[in-house]
């Protein structure tokens, strides 16, 4: 192994990465001139109307990094990636003097450079050129309002629909909206933070540790390193629970004690059964779950310490944990071992369903997820699955994803980094050459278009899946033969069938008339459920088969959410069905567009009334 930097934590070298030499075509950075040792950011928040002007809403302070020059010739330029909403107002340079613990901060000329929709680069000149391995620090003070990574909250967009909110999303390139920053997975450092808020309001970030400094201010520090996009903030009206030894939930008052109620010890029950295959959980002391308002578009964004998620996991029966066991397994697969470019996202994402189908199998049994999805299987799930049955051993397979995570673990890195590995952690396999097996070459994995050449054995599930077939054919039939429906007892069934069976029953939709209402009238736990999955697809089969009676549950669930999941399918269903369908769509968007997320509302605009129509 060649030499390199000692791994976090071990006297062992490092390997040399495929990744180090990588591109990221959606950086307009020079993040390969420089290593970010930390970032500092001082922000004041303060919610204003919406717009530009003095007392508008906005973020406003400093952004000070802490570099290294890592050109061998030198350089004289820093470049980062920035946004139009974002406008910095001044730049400072700190270098290395001999003798001097704190060099004074000389201002220093910048500019912004045109890049792409959704961002430009920001570039500092520096007076004479930065030597190779000097140390030095940029500070830059700045304020953004309205944009991309910043979300500002009405009060009506909220659950409590008293105070506004504020939320940042980074994932993919929208940080560089939030603060300058190296906007690009292929490199990780380590961050403080002072956030200063209005009274009444709580601060909360992706951070190892936080302390509240006097009425309005709160410190955070992130003490392992991560990507530009993992750091977030939320401003609002929020309190916290404790669920277990090293959980918490955040959320608003009125959430909190549903929050508390539903994933009270479970979380410590997934956290520990992640350890057990994946390796200790690095991110400090504690893993939070942050409810968001009704408005938060996504199921779930995997910050570190503390996962934003949408409150409609707060089902009453736990039957939507898996999302938490998604995040969670993210603490391993994205946030620890990165893809160092979009390009290789499948390293995040395919490795952290696997990881969760792998936890919801140990403590379920069957995994919920892999029984009732009809939909292809993500490819870099059946991938990894793939790799799975080349071993032939789940445990030595559990054993070599704990190794991965273990030899990757703070660094970003491309999927040659990770089959090199594969191949020599099993060399028996790499003796086979089962890298290039006709039909099911790695390359083709990877860079073929179209259907997984290979997909994992589902047959578990068929037991549990077909009655609810079988039921749902009932269903379907001119003439409903009660007996039999009767005989099928579904009050065992879990949430997955569930969704399974109301899947069949949308597909075989319409009904023969009288048949919806007979099935509302002899299931009342779906059709008057709270689950959000289950109301979605309740609503989606009330639609098709235009059973105006149960118009309003589509209208009341509308109201009360707006995540995009469940919102854009109920809208298309509307648009697609009866006059009095579409005329419900337009009334349900005119009186819930305030609280929605922007993008959203843009969305369901174009469904409801699409430009040119």
């Amino acid at each position: 192994m060649a030499s390199g930097e000692p791994s976090p934590g071990t006297g062992a070298a490092r390997r040399p990465l495929h990744s180090t030499q990588a591109v990221d075509v959606a950086s307009a950075s020079n993040f390969r001139a420089f290593e970010l040792l930390h970032l500092h950011l001082d922000l004041r928040a303060e919610f204003g109307p919406p717009g530009p002007g003095t007392g508008s809403r906005e973020l406003s302070g400093t952004a000070v990094l802490d570099l290294r020059c890592l050109e061998p010739e030198g350089a004289a330029e820093l470049r980062l990636d920035s946004h139009p909403c974002l406008e910095v107002t001044a730049a400072a340079l700190r270098r290395e003097l001999p003798g001097s613990e704190e060099p004074p901060a000389e201002p220093v000329s910048f500019y912004t450079q045109p890049f792409s929709h959704y961002g430009q680069a920001l570039c500092v000149s520096f007076p004479q050129p930065c030597r190779a391995s000097e140390r030095l620090q940029v500070l830059l003070t700045y304020r953004v309002g309205e944009g991309p990574g910043v979300c500002w909250l009405a009060p009506e967009q909220t659950a409590g629909k008293k105070k506004p909110f504020m939320y940042t999303q980074g994932q993919a390139v929208l940080n560089r909206a939030f603060f300058p920053c190296f906007d690009t997975p292929a490199v990780k450092y380590k961050y403080s933070a002072l956030i200063e808020v209005p009274d009444g309001f709580t601060a909360v970030m992706s951070a190892s540790t936080w302390e509240k400094r006097g009425p309005n201010k709160f410190f955070f520090q992130m003490c392992q390193p991560i990507p530009s996009y993992l750091i977030a903030l939320a401003i609002g009206d929020l309190v916290s629970a404790e669920v277990g030894p090293r959980s918490r939930v955040w959320a608003e008052p009125c959430l909190i004690d549903a929050a508390k109620e539903e994933y009270n010890g479970v979380i410590e029950e997934f956290l520990a059964t992640g350890e057990k295959l994946f390796g200790p959980y690095v991110w400090g002391s504690r893993y939070d779950l942050l409810f968001m308002p009704p408005s938060f578009p996504f199921g779930g964004m995997e910050n570190p310490c503390l996962t934003f998620v949408t409150p409609c996991l707060l089902a009453g029966d736990r039957s939507l944990a898996d999302v938490i066991i998604h995040e969670i397994s993210h603490s391993w697969f994205g946030n620890l071992v990165t893809n160092a470019n979009w390009g290789e996202f499948w390293l995040n994402e395919g490795f952290t369903m696997y990881a969760q189908r792998r936890i919801s199998t140990i403590l379920f049994g069957v995994d919920p997820d892999d029984t009732y999805n009809e939909t292809p299987y993500e490819k870099g799930f059946c991938f990894v699955s793939y790799l799975a049955h080349l071993v032939g051993d789940q445990d030595q397979f559990d054993n070599f994803l704990k190794a991965y995570v273990h030899e990757f673990k703070f660094q970003s890195i491309l999927a040659d980094d990770f089959l090199d590995f594969y191949l020599e952690y099993f060399p028996e396999l790499k003796k086979k050459r089962v890298d290039i097996i006709p039909g099911f070459e790695f390359d083709r994995w990877l860079n073929t278009p179209g259907w997984p050449p290979y997909l994992p054995d589902l047959s578990p599930g068929d037991s549990l899946m077909k009655p609810a077939e079988e039921l749902a054919q009932l269903w379907a039939a001119e003439e409903l033969d009660m007996k039999a429906i009767e005989a099928v007892a579904i009050s065992p069934w879990k949430t997955y069938q569930l969704v399974y069976f109301l899947d069949k029953i949308l597909q075989k939709s319409p009904l023969p008339r009288g048949n919806v209402k007979k099935l509302g009238e002899t299931y009342p736990s779906i059709s008057n459920a709270r689950n959000a999955e289950l109301r979605l697809r309740w609503g989606q089969i009330v639609l098709k088969n235009d059973y105006q009676k149960d118009f309003w549950k589509v209208k009341e669930f509308l109201h009360n959410q707006g995540k995009q999941k469940y919102t854009l399918p109920l809208y298309h269903a509307m648009m697609g069905g009866s006059e009095v369908a579409q005329t419900l769509a337009k009334e349900t968007f005119a009186s819930t567009a305030s609280q929605l997320h922007s993008n959203v509302v843009n969305y369901v605009q174009q469904i409801v009334a699409p430009k040119g129509s």
